[in-house]
């Protein structure tokens, strides 16, 4: 029996993940992995201290087939048809929104601590550019399957959550997938550019260097960048102080990426019930603000920086768009970043 470490030349990590040299954790739903092994099986091992229910959810697939869902636990089992060379792919589906992940001790977390089975394999080389993507709970996939509520006999938000929550099924997986890109995403409930996220997550500036408190995210060479946040600010914060931290957040994602195209997308019109629109100062102008704000940053920074208004892509309701919601996001958003970007 041969133990695979987090290190090992045979695992690759996609997304936000701190990597030391005794495990690789994640906070963020929609990274994942990639480790090869040869032989017919191998056992996948997860620090599970300070989780508490419900537990994260992930997807495994072996050589690219089907996608299994399954609960984190410290060993999950992969059974291979034969003694060959295999690649099983580990992905954070979702998680509770509200569980701390910010500050230790994580809770909804998943820490990969190495793999056992026969012996090493290879991965096959991955020469896709990277998307990355920031955003608030529908970046996350919250509730794309809403209609598991209540799901199997339970009425608890927290246990339906994982089931109800897939970070594959988003407008950012799904965008990321079409353009053959690999997704780096950072997606948290109720984040915001003036307001904090659910799970002790900091407001936007303050997230996106780490993957999670006092650890620092690994520097990356993203071809495109894509900010869609607006929403929860909207809705808890002034819209002065919205823009505001938008132009910081610009300045700062730039400084950070300085080669990258970074494009604003609007906030989806179905986040904003009826009765929150009238109470907001003409809704419709809202996307009008951001882009005269974008535009204004361009001429004073000397930037390129993309706006793509997604005013009526989805309808009004629901606020969290299902799958085919994201799907049709994903399909408008797809279409203007090969118009504007000649991808």
């Amino acid at each position: 029996m041969l133990t695979i470490s987090p290190i090992s030349e045979s695992v690759r990590y996609t997304g936000r993940w701190f990597v030391t040299e005794n495990s690789a954790t994640s906070t963020t739903p929609g990274a994942y992995f990639d480790v090869a092994f040869k032989g017919t099986w191998c056992d996948l091992r997860f620090d599970v201290t300070g989780n508490a229910e419900a537990y994260p959810h992930l997807y495994i697939q072996l050589d690219g087939g089907a996608k299994i869902d399954a609960r984190l636990d410290r060993c999950i089992r992969i059974e291979a048809p034969d003694d060959n060379n295999h690649v099983a792919t580990v992905c954070f589906k979702s998680a509770v929104q509200d569980q701390q992940r910010w500050y230790e001790p994580l809770v909804a977390k998943v820490t990969f601590i190495g793999t056992e089975t026969d012996a090493c394999g290879t991965l096959p080389v991955d020469n896709r550019k990277i998307i990355e993507f920031l955003g608030d709970s529908i970046t996350e996939g919250i509730w794309v399957d809403e209609y598991r509520r209540p799901c199997w006999g339970s009425t608890s938000n927290r246990e339906n959550m994982v089931f109800q929550n897939d970070s594959t099924a988003t407008y950012a997986y799904l965008t990321a997938k079409a353009l053959g890109m690999r997704p780096y995403i950072m997606g948290y409930g109720s984040l915001g550019l003036a307001v904090k996220a659910a799970g002790g997550v900091p407001k936007a500036k303050e997230a996106y260097p780490f993957c999670f408190n006092d650890a620092p995210k690994k520097p990356i060479d993203a071809e495109i960048i894509v900010i869609n946040y607006g929403v929860n600010d909207l809705f808890h914060a002034d819209f002065c102080d919205h823009l505001r931290e938008y132009e910081e957040f610009l300045l700062l994602v730039r400084k950070l990426n300085p080669k990258s195209k970074i494009v604003a997308l609007s906030a989806f019109y179905g986040a904003y019930p009826e009765e929150k629109a009238a109470s907001l100062s003409a809704f419709e102008s809202y996307p009008k603000e951001v882009e005269k704000l974008v535009n204004r940053y361009n001429k004073e920074h000397s930037d390129d920086v993309l706006f793509i208004d997604s005013t009526g892509w989805i309808p009004q309701s629901p606020m969290h768009p299902t799958r085919e919601g994201h799907k049709i996001v994903a399909e408008k958003l797809v279409k203007c970043l090969k118009d504007s970007l000649g991808i």
